[in-house]
């Protein structure tokens, strides 16, 4: 049988129920993870991704539904993956929203959500895990960023603005844990098909008068170099790395996986 490099440690990402927070989730219960699932969805439909991950993989499942631009349902959900497997283990920060708007155009309430989903969410749920991990010496975070994180786009202010600062948050958090068996780093993902961004595909195909194909061509060719998406199963691995012995002083980074984004 495979040794699972993760048997025995849970991990919980948020925004999971889909895209980029699924397939590491999935990546994670294949080296022997328990799995905290947490997302917005049909409660039906998250049962039974559950129940899937939990026969495909053998892994132990939880869900908890918080919403993650509130602090005592964030509090909530710790509490309760704590009762359910011990502690969290690994953390995987990814639950995140966009909007899309000149800075004179953008709404309030649009911009106070990013930041709050986007950012706040990740202090709320590390300062809520550090405890734990500290104690136990061991520990892996992982904020899910963005190219936005390094470089930015027009239109995108809150997002660009959030993800600058879960990068700068990561390196104080990586920082603060140097000297203990907890690490923290972020990601950077190009586009990445996942419910996101297709809505920005939609959008550009209706404004266009193209096909959703062709605004799939024209997105990557502005941007991403390979002119092919980055996968969320790409990303899970580079999570499990990140998880590993091998990572362990890798501290504070945060690694770009675009196409060539940024090279540029």
């Amino acid at each position: 049988m495979q040794n699972k490099s993760l048997k025995g440690k849970t991990a919980l990402v948020t925004g999971s129920t889909s895209g980029i927070g699924l397939g590491i989730a999935r990546a994670l219960a294949a080296e022997g993870a328990n799995i905290v699932f947490n997302g917005f969805g049909d409660a039906a439909e998250i049962a039974a991704l559950q129940a899937a991950v939990a026969t495909e993989f053998g892994a132990k499942t939880f869900y908890h539904g918080a919403d993650m631009s509130k602090p005592e349902q964030i509090a909530d959900m710790m509490a309760a993956a704590a009762r359910e497997f011990g502690r969290v283990d690994i953390l995987v920060n990814n639950a995140g929203i966009q909007h899309v708007a000149n800075i004179e155009d953008f709404p309030i309430e649009k911009w106070d959500a990013i930041i709050a989903i986007n950012l706040s969410s990740a202090f709320h749920t590390t300062r809520l895990a550090l405890p734990a991990m500290k104690a136990a010496n061991w520990g892996r975070i992982i904020n899910i960023a963005s190219v936005h994180g390094l470089v930015a786009s027009t239109q995108k202010s809150a997002y660009v603005a959030a993800k600058h600062g879960i990068i700068g948050f990561t390196k104080v958090t990586a920082l603060e844990t140097a000297q203990t068996g907890v690490t923290c780093n972020a990601i950077c993902p190009g586009w990445v098909l996942t419910p996101l961004v297709q809505k920005q595909v939609d959008t550009r195909a209706a404004t266009g008068g193209i096909s959703n194909e062709e605004a799939k061509k024209d997105l990557l060719a502005e941007k991403q170099p390979s002119g092919e998406f980055v996968t969320p199963e790409q990303l899970g691995a580079l999570a499990v790395f990140m998880c590993s012995e091998t990572a362990s002083q890798v501290r504070g980074v945060a690694w770009n996986m675009d196409g060539g984004w940024v090279a540029q």
